[in-house]
């Protein structure tokens, strides 16, 4: 059973819960008048950036698989040939 301080403390929870509500939301509305939309040459130039990062990754990872596949494939192969 709760004592007298912990419903108290429970009591003042709840009662402060719409003031931190409120709190939050102005919070919330001060940095949104912060936040700009980017220009369409901003939007451009990251899309072209993250286009060309991606292919430079794909390629990446396909040379890895591609060597690491090949690797595991010879050392299969040069096992099998000693049994």
């Amino acid at each position: 059973m709760a004592t007298a301080v912990e419903q108290n403390a429970i009591a003042t929870t709840l009662r402060s819960w719409p003031e931190r509500i409120r709190t939050f939301y102005n919070d919330v509305r001060t940095e949104m008048k912060k936040v700009t939309s980017p220009s369409l040459k901003e939007v451009q130039g990251t899309t072209t950036v993250v286009i060309i990062t991606v292919f430079l990754f794909g390629l990446y990872f396909w040379g890895v698989d591609t060597l690491i596949g090949r690797g595991i494939d010879w050392v299969l192969r040069t096992l099998s040939h000693r049994g």
